[in-house]
């Protein structure tokens, strides 16, 4: 990888992009491929090829990477595009319609990767957590795995979702209910 790219923000390379520099793409794609697996693993619980519906989230982002205004953060807008892949995935492969504990120790066991050396009572919380998420209705997941999983702001969940900031907390808050009910019935 190209160290003098390496070293430059989202906007930036992404403003080089724009200028035709395919190796800057290159860079965005090695900064973000991990989360958005992340992400569509947690979203999509094995509904398609996680791997595959990234691979397109990329191939949208470098088709429509004009329509990015660099004077605006880069991530939202990334995860906006994922978020509609997603969406679409879910919809296509959904035999139902689909419509558009204390969490906050989630944030600790958050965006962990396998850890052999974490304690048992670590790795049940865990468990109950992801089955937990599995249960939640599709708007409800998206945000706990954006808030908690990806760390985004409330704004950039706003941005993400495209709805007013008082909507993300409102589904936050019914998320983080729902879970700690599935949590304590457990």
């Amino acid at each position: 990888m190209n160290e003098k790219l390496s070293q430059k923000t989202d906007e930036e390379l992404a403003a080089l992009v724009q200028g035709k520099n395919e190796e800057a793409f290159g860079v965005l794609m090695d900064r973000y491929q991990k989360k958005l697996l992340r992400y569509g693993r947690r979203f999509l619980l094995e509904l398609a090829p996680i791997e595959d519906v990234v691979q397109e989230v990329f191939i949208k982002a470098y088709e429509n990477i004009r329509s990015f205004d660099t004077t605006r953060p880069f991530s939202p807008w990334i995860y906006r595009i994922a978020h509609n892949m997603f969406i679409n995935t879910l919809r296509k492969n959904s035999r139902t319609p689909f419509i558009t504990i204390d969490l906050d120790t989630i944030s600790a066991h958050a965006a962990y990767e396998i850890d052999p050396a974490e304690d048992e009572e670590q790795a049940h919380t865990r468990a109950l957590i992801d089955r937990g998420l599995e249960k939640l209705p599709p708007i409800y997941r998206e945000v706990i795995i954006l808030y908690y999983l990806e760390q985004l702001s409330y704004q950039e969940i706003a941005e993400v979702l495209r709805v007013p900031l008082g909507t993300v907390g409102i589904r936050l808050s019914r998320a983080r209910e729902a879970l700690r009910t599935y949590v304590e019935g457990e």
